[in-house]
């Protein structure tokens, strides 16, 4: 029987994969994020998953390993975590009235197979106000995300349109996922659509 790893403490990540009913163990990679110093945002966040799968190892030839990364970026920059509150406004400020990539890289890997791939979502900030921002950067919620903010928390209302999948910007493309774990002879389908 195939089993899911899933390589991430994300929340978010867990909650889209509990969701859909399918199983999965969390073991968390132990990486240095700091040490990838890519300036590319597609090539950086798909080393970053690539290496966070490579961290964690196979026990059988039963199990797959799932991690993703995700990434903001603006006009060639690359937004990750804010450190602080004073990164976070100054983020949230760059993006305001604004089209903005959202990139998540997804890595599956077996003791017979890897994939890496990515999924860009383009989204679109309102104009916003610097007393908007400074209530948001208030909150707890901007510092453990990419480019300091949740598109599923309060900064929803930030946004004026999305182009492409929401649930990428969370932080798991699960359309794209479940597509790639069916070409691991996953039994994706036995759990999505189990009553």
């Amino acid at each position: 029987m195939k089993k899911l790893i899933l390589g991430s403490s994300s929340p978010r990540r867990q909650q889209l994969l509990q969701v859909l009913g399918i199983p999965f163990t969390i073991r968390t990679p132990n990486i240095d994020e700091s040490a990838i110093t890519l300036t590319d945002p597609v090539e950086k966040v798909e080393k970053l998953a690539e290496i966070k799968a490579q961290n964690i190892p196979l026990q059988s030839e039963h199990d797959i390993v799932l991690t993703a990364d995700t990434i903001v970026a603006y006009d060639g920059a690359i937004f990750e975590k804010p450190k602080g509150r004073e990164e976070a406004f100054d983020m949230i400020q760059a993006l305001s009235g604004k089209k903005h990539d959202v990139i998540t890289a997804v890595a599956l890997r077996s003791l017979k197979t890897e994939i890496v791939f990515s999924v860009n979502t383009e989204v679109y900030f309102w104009e916003l106000s610097t007393a908007e921002i400074n209530a948001y950067v208030a909150t707890s919620e901007p510092y453990d995300k990419a480019g300091g903010y949740g598109i599923q928390g309060k900064a929803g209302m930030f946004v004026k349109e999305i182009r492409g999948d929401y649930y990428n910007v969370v932080g798991l493309p699960i359309s794209y996922v479940i597509r790639e774990l069916r070409r691991f002879n996953f039994p994706v389908d036995g759990y999505v659509y189990h009553n």
